[in-house]
């Protein structure tokens, strides 16, 4: 659905990891692999949890195929308590995750285990629809800031929304971007945990 290519919000948040000296990456609903196999091959040590066992399979193909030693892949259900230890991990990056059929509240727990997990000073890089798109309010309203069109759900956001997840982190960029030949708009987020 993707491409197999590196997106470009990995490609630019790789440069964001490498000029903050973050070395351990967990890639959140990591998909097929294409940006956790990037930031590996880029020698970061990368955890990539994804809710589907068959993307989670093809990852660990990708691993296997290219003998990645610095990356490991598991089933993971985001809604539950991120499974590393408190102030562990130096960056967090998602493309689109928090766009999925997540509640506010969802969100919210989700922003506050990533709070816990992150070292101080370590970074959250997301990805987020916005209120531009040419899907937002389109389809049928499911609630909150989510729509299904075609049988899929997107939470969509502004940058109200964007402030409110930010206990624990200052924002350092909220920058609009666009993706795909829809296009699809979208905010890249850049958030520092906060000493």
């Amino acid at each position: 659905m993707f491409g197999l290519d590196a997106s470009e919000p990995a490609k630019k948040s790789l440069k964001i990891f490498q000029e903050n000296n973050i070395n351990t990456v967990v890639e959140l609903g990591a998909g097929l692999g294409r940006d956790s196999i990037f930031f590996s091959l880029n020698n970061l040590s990368v955890t990539s949890l994804d809710y589907s066992q068959s993307g989670i399979n093809i990852i660990n193909k990708k691993i296997n195929d290219n003998k990645l030693k610095n990356i490991n892949a598991k089933l993971f259900d985001i809604r539950q308590k991120l499974p590393f230890k408190d102030n562990s991990i130096d960056g967090c990056f998602s493309h689109m995750l928090y766009c999925m059929a997540l509640s506010n509240q969802d969100l919210f727990n989700l922003n506050r285990e990533i709070c816990r997990i992150l070292k101080p000073n370590g970074l959250n890089i997301y990805t987020v629809r916005n209120e531009h798109d040419g899907d937002y309010k389109n389809g049928i309203h499911i609630g909150e800031d989510m729509y299904e069109n075609d049988g899929f759900i997107v939470h969509f956001f502004n940058k109200t929304k964007i402030k409110h997840l930010t206990d624990g982190f200052k924002n350092i960029n909220i920058e609009s971007f666009e993706e795909g030949n829809f296009p699809r708009k979208l905010y890249f987020v850049v958030n520092k945990k906060i000493n």
